[in-house]
């Protein structure tokens, strides 16, 4: 399977909407930015909110998301692409429940803040990894 960093966002774009401009990262944001797309391309067609997750990495990673709502989006992301957690993810159907349950609560919260340029990116960096897993 290709590396697929950002799926088919242009990297560079999408480096210039996140402000990465080399500052020193929380973390929780290297945590996120070294296994997130490792732990999707690996469960992408098996994670039914696959999209979700993807959009709170983009808005995570946006430099106009508040602060407050990328800590939360960051902590969020950490917790689903950590090998040990409540329920472990091996387990059929109930393994990614604890994620999906955290990724969705927090979601449901901080709504205003995925906009739909996060929401497109998502879509479009799914169907890349989905194309990649035939």
């Amino acid at each position: 399977m290709s590396n697929l960093n950002t799926a088919s966002i242009n990297a560079l774009e999408w480096k210039s909407l996140a402000g990465d401009d080399g500052k020193r990262a929380s973390d929780n944001e290297k945590k996120v930015r070294r296994g997130f797309w490792k732990k999707l391309q690996r469960s992408a067609t098996h994670v039914p909110f696959a999209q979700d997750a993807i959009a709170a990495y983009y808005a995570a990673f946006d430099k106009s998301t508040p602060l407050k709502v990328r800590a939360a989006l960051l902590g969020t992301l950490a917790y689903f692409i950590m090998p040990v957690d409540a329920i472990p993810d091996v387990l059929p159907i109930v393994g990614y429940s604890d994620d999906a349950a955290l990724l969705l609560g927090t979601l449901r919260m901080l709504t205003d803040h995925i906009n739909p340029l996060h929401h497109s990116a998502a879509q479009d960096a799914l169907e890349g990894l989905r194309r990649a897993d035939l």
